[in-house]
């Protein structure tokens, strides 16, 4: 038995200590409601709560105690609880804060969190709506016949936003809250609008619905959300989100007489199904003022730039990798790439991008972070030029151009390669042997001397032994100057190797196809078509517009409809990357297009 109890650990809580205060976030005046005050330790003496202002304190404290004990993998953990409860009132409506109690727990003093409630005053019409809250009105269907009704007045939903006259850009938040005087049983099946004109950003929501307290029109309701969009509009004028529906599943008392004895004792319920729907909401939307600088490309918020170089002095062939990251607030994830305008003998590579965003109530926040990487070729000294990125400040309601610092780069001459000589000299001697005989003996008298045999040296074979390296040495260096001096322009280079990008992006993009990441295919895709444009026309990306593409592709031969059709799928992309609800757009379909588009192409392109 020793053995056994050997095996088998026990263990005391030795978590640390806490001490919380709990509370309704809102109580209605007159209402009574409870506040707690709990320590995971029993040990808690000199127990004392601060003066609770606006509020009739209608009992306590109550104390209680509980303790738990659970076993796990042989370990056993014992927990222990000691609660403060006190019954209160509020007299007045308004906004209080009740600060932190203090005790001494296990020997030290401890101090709990504050606490923020609200006081929503007492229903206009108290009476009336607690009739109605059991009954009255009309509902949309019940499961029974002879069921009381709910109005619309105990039951809705409503679409708010929280600005509805804002620029084009400006991010404002619909918020969709169901408010309800009567219990919920279930909540069914929602049909939210799509956001025509907007890019939408979803808001994460708790999986499990938080239900609160809020006055409306002077009724107290309990409310809860039901999703919560942040969307930005893309064109000025009156943009209109569109009604939502939503079913809900409510359970309200019978009115039926009693018709026994255990009628009265218990009570009884029916539910009814109703169908709520928002009504649609206009929004103005402001056109950006005039005057936009020249590297304006569309961001509005809060914007900062900074940048960074990993080196301003390097070998010839050793990479420079220059760092900008934007950060702040706003339409963040629409942040178009600046060009940095690096010496013309640099060889330039795909800018690396990485998002760290994150979509709040109010915008989107985070940080953009660009690395662009270079390859000098040649020895000297070189600038690379400030950047500057214009926004529209949302605050001054003013365009602000930031820009970077202009850096100097010094290049020193590479490591010796291919064009380097290397020459080496080995000798080889050896001291002469006599074989047989230390001096050989004078032959004299007639003799005749005969051919022994064939010798390599002076042949034809031996010559064409010369001729075949020398050959192959001619060949070599006419292909390696040959590309040498394709490399050397970089806008031939670009030309030939876009449609290699392309297809390696499209193969990506089939990839997240396969995954069903909806946003990731649709940003690939459209990378897929604006960076095969821009290395086959030798544009860069920073300036590639929808105007100038399409006067570029007729300029180069494409009709009407290839225009039409590759500016399609521009537009598909861009609003399907930021409204993943829209299910309109087959993504298969339209990797297929984007694949005939970039092969149309490639066949009238020719630079």
């Amino acid at each position: 038995m020793a053995l056994i109890l050997t095996g088998f650990g026990e263990t005391i809580a030795g978590d640390a200590i806490t001490f919380v205060a709990s509370a309704p976030n809102a109580v209605v005046s007159g209402e009574q409601f409870r506040l707690t005050y709990t320590a995971n330790s029993r040990d808690v003496r000199d127990f004392r709560i601060p003066e609770i202002a606006g509020f009739e304190v209608l009992m306590g404290p109550s104390t209680s105690s509980s303790s738990s004990i659970s076993i796990v993998n042989g370990n056993t953990t014992k927990q222990t609880t000691m609660s403060y409860t006190y019954v209160l009132m509020a007299n007045k409506e308004g906004e209080y804060k009740l600060p932190g109690a203090t005790a001494k727990i296990e020997g030290s003093n401890y101090t709990s969190n504050s606490l923020s409630i609200k006081v929503l005053p007492a229903d206009k019409a108290g009476t009336q709506a607690a009739s109605n809250s059991r009954g009255g009105g009309n509902a949309s269907s019940g499961s029974s016949s002879g069921n009381a009704g709910v109005s619309s007045s105990n039951l809705f939903m409503r679409a708010i936003v929280s600005n509805s006259n804002v620029y084009e850009q400006e991010p404002l938040l619909v918020t969709y809250k169901l408010y309800s005087r009567v219990d919920i049983s279930r909540l069914e099946s929602a049909k939210f609008p799509e956001f025509d004109g907007f890019l939408a950003q979803e808001i994460t929501l708790p999986d499990e619905k938080q239900w609160s307290l809020e006055n409306y029109n002077g009724q107290n309701y309990r409310t809860v959300v039901l999703k919560q969009t942040l969307l930005f509009p893309q064109r000025s004028g009156k943009l209109t989100l569109r009604s939502g529906t939503f079913d809900v599943v409510a359970r309200i008392a019978n009115q039926a007489r009693a018709q026994s004895i255990f009628d009265d004792f218990f009570s009884s319920y029916s539910e009814v199904n109703k169908t709520l729907s928002t009504p649609q909401v206009d929004i103005n939307v402001k056109p950006l003022p005039s005057g936009k600088p020249a590297s304006f490309t569309g961001t509005v918020g809060d914007l900062k730039m900074t940048s960074a170089i990993n080196s301003k002095v390097v070998k010839a062939n050793e990479s420079v990798t220059l760092t900008i990251e934007f950060s702040g607030s706003g339409n963040l994830k629409l942040i178009k790439t600046p060009e940095v305008k690096f010496p013309a003998d640099f060889d330039l590579y795909d800018p690396k991008i990485e998002n760290n965003l994150k979509t709040t109530a109010s915008s989107v926040t985070g940080k953009q972070t660009i690395e662009y990487l270079a390859i000098p070729r040649h020895a000297g000294d070189f600038t690379i030029p400030a950047v500057e990125y214009s926004y529209f400040d949302l605050k001054s309601n003013s365009y602000k151009t930031l820009s970077t610092p202009e850096y100097s780069i010094h290049v020193d001459p590479g490591a010796a390669g291919s064009e380097t000589t290397v020459t080496s000299s080995f000798t080889n001697k050896e001291d002469v042997k006599y074989l047989g005989k230390d001096i050989r003996y004078i032959q004299t008298g007639n003799f005749s001397v005969k051919k022994q045999g064939e010798y390599f040296f002076g042949t034809a074979t031996y010559w064409i032994c010369y001729a075949i390296p020398f050959a192959l040495f001619v060949l070599f260096l006419f292909i390696y100057r040959k590309q040498a001096s394709e490399n050397a322009n970089i806008a031939l280079m670009r030309n030939k190797k876009a449609n290699k990008v392309a297809s390696k992006r499209l193969k990506k993009a089939a990839n997240y196809l396969k995954e069903n990441q909806k946003e990731a295919f649709y940003e690939e895709t459209m990378r897929a078509l604006w960076g095969y444009v821009s290395d086959k026309m030798n544009m860069p990306l920073s300036v590639l517009t929808k105007d100038n593409v399409g006067i570029e592709l007729t300029n180069n031969g494409a009709d009407q409809s290839f225009v039409n059709e590759f500016m399609e799928i521009l537009n598909t992309c861009e609003f399907a990357r930021y409204a993943p609800s829209n299910e309109e757009h087959a993504m298969d379909k339209l990797y297929e297009r984007t694949v005939n588009v970039i092969n149309k192409m490639e066949s009238f392109i020719k630079k």
